[in-house]
């Protein structure tokens, strides 16, 4: 029986009885269009409410600059926030930007691309909403990391804040910067972030 959704606070957090397949979380996410739809690991479902004129500038500017990134010369595959991940801990994510290398794209299968991909970005981006606590934020960074990120950023809006988290290092914060660079691991990708912090 369909959930409505309208009448439950944001967000909403399912635990099904039986595991839900990839197969299954497509068509109900393709069923409550334009929520957002996560698996974790334990199979508990999260469904987040669509994206506010805030949020969604802010995912915008992050697309743009992926798009110019790839319009530039980078190789590999960008993706938009809809864009689930399955990960090696057998959840399913969905970041507000992300980037896999030519390399590892190629190893899918066309059904695993056309799927949620199997395997978790090299460079992501996370932004943080008002109905975010900062807490839920960070340990989603770190499962990033567990999964086999490089490199994954943390933008804060509310804190005016970029949190870098790198592979094998410690992350570390900068606070109100005009822009924020993937050099040397991500080469060339450049996010102005100053126009971030205007806007709540």
């Amino acid at each position: 029986m369909p959930i409505d959704l309208l009448e439950l606070p944001m967000p909403v957090t399912l635990r099904p009885a039986v595991p839900v397949s990839d197969e299954e979380l497509m068509r109900l996410s393709a069923c409550y269009k334009p929520y957002r739809i996560e698996r974790n690991k334990e199979g508990e479902i999260t469904i987040m409410s669509p994206t506010g004129g805030v949020g969604g500038n802010h995912e915008f500017l992050i697309s743009a600059a992926f798009a110019r990134w790839m319009d530039a010369g980078a190789d590999g595959m960008s993706f938009s926030p809809s864009t689930g991940f399955h990960l090696p801990d057998g959840s399913c994510l969905s970041p507000d930007g992300s980037w896999i290398s030519q390399q590892r794209w190629e190893t899918l299968t066309p059904e695993q691309q056309k799927s949620f991909p199997p395997l978790c970005p090299d460079f992501l981006i996370e932004v943080r909403s008002q109905s975010d606590s900062r807490r839920s934020v960070e340990e989603k960074m770190q499962l990033w990391m567990e999964n086999g990120a490089k490199l994954a950023w943390l933008i804060d809006p509310i804190a005016c804040s970029v949190t870098i988290y790198r592979e094998g290092a410690a992350e570390h914060t900068l606070i109100r910067p005009e822009s924020v660079q993937g050099d040397p691991l991500i080469e060339g990708f450049l996010l102005r972030t100053s126009r971030l912090w205007d806007t709540l």
